[in-house]
């Protein structure tokens, strides 16, 4: 007889209701001391399997792919309450296995589209402070790897990181780029690098807007840290950001700046050969301006012998005909500048 009353599967849907009532339960918990430890652990491991489950929905497992649909649905029921600040505010209570699948979940969520619509970029507008929690996360070491990889998959959407970058927030990650934790840093790392180079025209109007401040610290934080791995990371997306034609404008107020190019002289003398490298990169826009302020002419002919006998012994590893053409280019530039009379 048993078989004739055998409960109907859990649709996706029921699946994120029952995780939202049980992630409720966590948020309560604390404010509960009298609530048995037994019934709190078995609820607990009830929210484990159900993260799980939700996670085997979204990316398939050994057995079967994703189902697009069970996708879809499960995506439309999380963002329709607030799932997702509940999943945030807990993920501290939760161990580090389901902490792991949690993120897992939200990055995926991120990109599921329900009617051709990213729910997750409409669902974040207008809970856009959600992102101020999860930068808090990168200042605890137990948490920030989780609320970083979350806080970098959302700003995969424009609306979001046009707030970060409208916010104090960015400013926060030249310091989080340098934190002791190698692994919290190098994450802290990737996010700035998504930050400033996914969104091309947000990053434009933003770097438009900041270059005086947001140059002058990526310069004395970035560029000038005694952190070897900070230099070479941030002279490298220097380089990527510059060369990108949506930020010219900026390119070229960069390229016209004698602190700019003392730097740039400084770690092309690096004993570093890949920073060296980069630092040529961003170093030629320097002397390809073709409307050189007369500062940087002078101080490109003042130190002419000593940059045509560096750059004449800097080489990559691997032979790179691009890089010859262009060293090459740079040196008849700099062999044929004359200088400038002072106004």
């Amino acid at each position: 007889m048993k078989g004739l009353f055998k409960s109907k599967p859990r649709t996706p849907a029921d699946l994120v209701r029952q995780t939202r009532d049980l992630l409720l339960y966590v948020d309560r918990s604390n404010s509960l001391p009298d609530l048995r430890e037994s019934k709190r652990e078995e609820k607990m491991a009830e929210l484990s399997r159900n993260i799980r489950d939700m996670k085997s929905i979204l990316y398939g497992n050994s057995e079967a792919e994703p189902v697009a649909e069970a996708c879809a649905q499960l995506t439309q029921e999380f963002f329709k309450e607030d799932t997702l600040r509940l999943l945030i505010t807990c993920l501290p209570k939760l161990n580090l296995e389901t902490r792991k699948d949690a993120t897992q979940v939200v990055a995926n969520l991120q990109r599921q589209q329900v009617n051709s619509r990213l729910i997750a970029s409409d669902y974040l507008e207008a809970n856009i402070d959600l992102m101020d929690i999860l930068i808090e996360g990168f200042e605890n070491t137990d948490m920030a790897l989780h609320y970083g990889a979350m806080f970098r998959e959302c700003i995969r959407h424009q609306v979001v990181a046009k707030y970060v970058l409208e916010s104090e927030h960015v400013k926060k990650f030249f310091d989080y780029i340098q934190l002791p934790n190698f692994d919290i840093a190098a994450d802290a790392a990737a996010t700035f690098k998504e930050l400033l180079t996914r969104h091309k025209s947000t990053v434009a109007e933003f770097l438009t807007k900041n270059e005086d401040w947001f140059f002058a610290d990526y310069n004395s934080k970035l560029l000038e840290s005694s952190n070897y791995i900070t230099r070479r990371q941030a002279i490298k997306l220097l380089g990527d950001i510059l060369l990108d034609r949506s930020n010219s404008a900026v390119m070229t107020k960069y390229a016209s700046s004698m602190d700019n190019l003392r730097i740039l002289m400084n770690l092309l003398r690096e004993s570093s050969k890949s920073i060296q490298i980069e630092a040529f990169h961003v170093f030629k826009l320097f002397v390809a301006n073709q409307n050189k302020p007369g500062d940087i002419v002078n101080i490109l002919v003042a130190n002419r012998s000593k940059l045509l006998r560096l750059l004449a012994d800097l080489k990559p590893d691997k032979e790179d005909e691009r890089f010859e053409a262009d060293k090459s280019q740079v040196l008849r530039e700099i062999a044929a500048l004359e200088p400038r009379d002072r106004a």
